[in-house]
């Protein structure tokens, strides 16, 4: 069931950080981490797509069951035990109330915050960076996201996005990591500011070994699985052009790119010797979330890079959401497949290729 072999490599300190969360809370005591193998020429960093696991507005019924302590449960295997891990925080942290944002048709007005102690969730999964750069950031105003730097910071999770917060480094297991991220949103990095994406990366690049970006990005919904190497609207917004932003981000030095927002996956690539996943979907959605169809494809994707950042191979490992939500393992492999399918067909002359069941390989 599970073909990668994951190196257990967190540490029992956190690292030095300097950006967003640079005073994070060294007594913190979520995670029981193992030893570093340091001896590896290889890093393994595991990622997936939205996270929002409950919410407490407009009331507790919104709220997963046990606490939420068993949303990741299934996951946890895979992201604890890679070098680095990351996912999208759909949402804020906030238990307490805050000036909700106003919509013209409060029928289609989802804001979302989930209690302050549920980051324990995503530190005991093995969770190491979120991005905060998404269009439920703002939901709760400053207030949402002042409480939800607080809570991050004090957790050890690193984070970045904010207009407040652009970027964030750090050093774990010997190698010095640089992350930011980008979205069309308001109190967001912009993703349509290409030359403020390139100088940002640029930027990092000067002072990390490996630079990730994350962006979200691009249309929502079935209608938008396909890339259309264009600008893309929705609901009258420019959400940007996901393969411009990308390529260009990666000719500024970035190692790799991590695309989200549509809520559904879309094809993955390599680009000059760089991985790229333009939307890795939903991922651990709890209520509030339409999950049927393409939406419930939950695509964890483990990659292994050298040490200069260079893709070497990886896999999409098969989780899918039912019911109100919550990720499971799928072993029909349908997130596998269906980014299979949409890589072949969107990019038929990338290096890449899938297997059935999610192995990605480059060509000979």
């Amino acid at each position: 069931m599970i073909s990668f072999l994951f190196r257990l490599s967190l540490l029992l300190l956190l690292p030095e950080v300097t950006g967003c969360n640079s005073t994070p809370n060294l007594n913190t005591s979520f995670a029981n981490p193992l030893p570093a193998d340091t001896t590896s020429t290889e890093i393994v960093i595991s990622a997936v797509g939205d996270c929002m696991i409950g919410t407490n507005y407009p009331n507790t019924s919104y709220l997963p069951p046990n606490n939420g302590d068993s949303i990741f449960r299934y996951a946890q295997s895979f992201l604890s035990a890679s070098d680095l891990a990351f996912g999208n925080c759909e949402g804020v942290f906030l238990t307490g109330e805050g000036p909700v944002k106003q919509c013209a048709d409060p029928s289609k007005c989802y804001a979302f915050k989930m209690p302050d102690h549920y980051v324990n969730h995503f530190v005991n999964a093995g969770f190491d960076i979120l991005s905060v750069a998404n269009n439920h950031v703002g939901d709760f105003g400053d207030v949402g996201r002042t409480n939800t730097k607080k809570v991050l910071t004090q957790a050890g999770l690193h984070y970045a996005g904010l207009q407040s917060c652009p970027t964030v480094s750090f050093e774990k297991d010997g190698v010095a990591y640089g992350f930011c991220a980008f979205a069309p949103n308001s109190g967001t990095v912009s993703i349509l500011d290409l030359e403020n994406a390139k100088r940002t990366v640029q930027e990092l690049k000067k002072t990390c070994q490996i630079v990730i970006v994350s962006f979200h990005g691009g249309g929502e919904g079935a209608g938008f699985r396909h890339l259309t190497n264009s600008e893309e609207n929705y609901l009258g917004e420019n959400r940007g052009n996901p393969q411009a932003f990308a390529k260009a981000v990666i000719d500024a030095g970035a190692d790799v790119v991590f695309g989200h927002g549509p809520h559904v996956p879309r094809a993955i690539d390599v680009y000059k010797n760089k991985f790229i996943a333009y939307s890795l979907g939903n991922f651990a959605t709890y209520a509030r979330f339409n999950l049927k169809s393409y939406a419930g494809y939950a695509p964890l994707v483990t990659i292994r890079l050298d040490k200069n950042g260079n893709f070497l191979r990886g896999e999409i490992i098969s989780f899918i959401q039912e019911g109100e939500g919550g990720p499971v393992l799928d072993l029909s492999h349908k997130a596998a497949l269906d980014i299979k399918s949409l890589t072949e067909s969107d990019l038929p002359s990338s290096p890449i290729q899938i297997s059935e069941t999610g192995i990605i390989s480059l060509r000979n």
